[in-house]
């Protein structure tokens, strides 16, 4: 019986262990990566209702904005590096760790011709934005009308 030197990982895989195993983040950079929030759409006989997740924001960081036929929702929230400081600012603590990190986004949406775009409303609570975006009058279903045959 012979023994047999085995290399379980070749020298070229050792670029392609290093990108995938750290994380793309690590690998070009946490402000290289952007990401966009996820949206609901739903539909009613009344209009639209869009849900945008938007965690960790203020109202003051969004912008949601109605320019012709194009719905615009904007967010910018800057991060500090020393996040807990007391009031002396005597002790600055940095971080160790961080891995969220809070980006500017902006998502925009083609509205149809049968919404009021002067009739958007938006509001904010727990981490959600709901744009209700409501239809025209005459856009919306109308209940059958009985003809009277003369």
């Amino acid at each position: 019986m012979s023994l047999v030197r085995f290399y379980s990982k070749p020298m070229y895989n050792n670029t392609f262990d290093h990108f995938f195993n750290r994380g793309i983040n690590k690998v070009v950079g946490t402000e290289s990566v952007k990401t966009n929030p996820l949206v609901n759409i739903s539909e009613d006989a009344d209009g639209f209702l869009i849900e945008l997740a938007a965690p960790g924001l203020n109202k003051e960081d969004l912008k949601v904005d109605v320019d012709k036929n194009l719905l615009t929702i904007k967010a910018e929230k800057t991060t500090e590096d020393t996040k807990s400081e007391d009031k002396d600012n005597k002790n600055k603590s940095k971080y160790t760790r961080k891995e969220f990190n809070f980006t500017a986004f902006k998502r925009s949406f083609t509205l149809p011709e049968s919404v009021a775009k002067d009739q958007v409303t938006a509001s904010y609570e727990d981490g959600i934005l709901k744009v209700s975006v409501p239809k025209k009058e005459e856009a919306k279903p109308q209940p059958a009308r009985e003809i009277t045959v003369g």
